[in-house]
C-alpha cells in the first residue's frame, strides 16, 4: 500500500488553520446580523432524530464537495452567494 504524503493530523492542523470556529451564539449572530448561512452537513436520520435549526440549508456532509462545485452536475446556486458560509 503506498504511504500518504500527509498524515490524517497534519491535513485536520491545515484545515484548522484556514477557517475560523464560532460559537452557537455567534453563528446564530452572524446568521440574523450579517446574512451568513447555516449549513447542516448532519445525516438526514439525525435531522429527523434531533431536529433542524429552521433557516438553515441542509448539505449532506457526502454531498457537500459536489454541491459547491459550479463544474459539478449537483452545483447548488445558494453556494454562489456571496456571503458567508457557517458549516455545522
Amino acid at each position: 500500500m503506498a504511504k500518504l504524503k500527509r498524515g490524517v493530523a497534519e491535513m485536520i492542523a491545515e484545515a484548522r488553520a484556514e477557517i475560523d470556529n464560532h460559537s452557537a451564539e455567534e453563528a446564530h449572530r452572524r446568521a440574523v446580523e450579517e446574512n451568513a448561512l447555516l449549513v447542516d452537513v448532519r445525516d438526514i436520520r439525525e435531522l429527523q432524530r434531533d431536529g433542524v435549526i429552521p433557516g438553515a440549508f441542509h448539505a449532506p456532509r457526502g454531498m457537500l464537495e459536489f454541491w459547491v462545485d459550479p463544474e459539478s452536475p449537483y452545483f447548488k446556486q445558494v453556494f454562489e452567494e456571496n456571503r458567508e458560509y457557517i458549516l455545522f
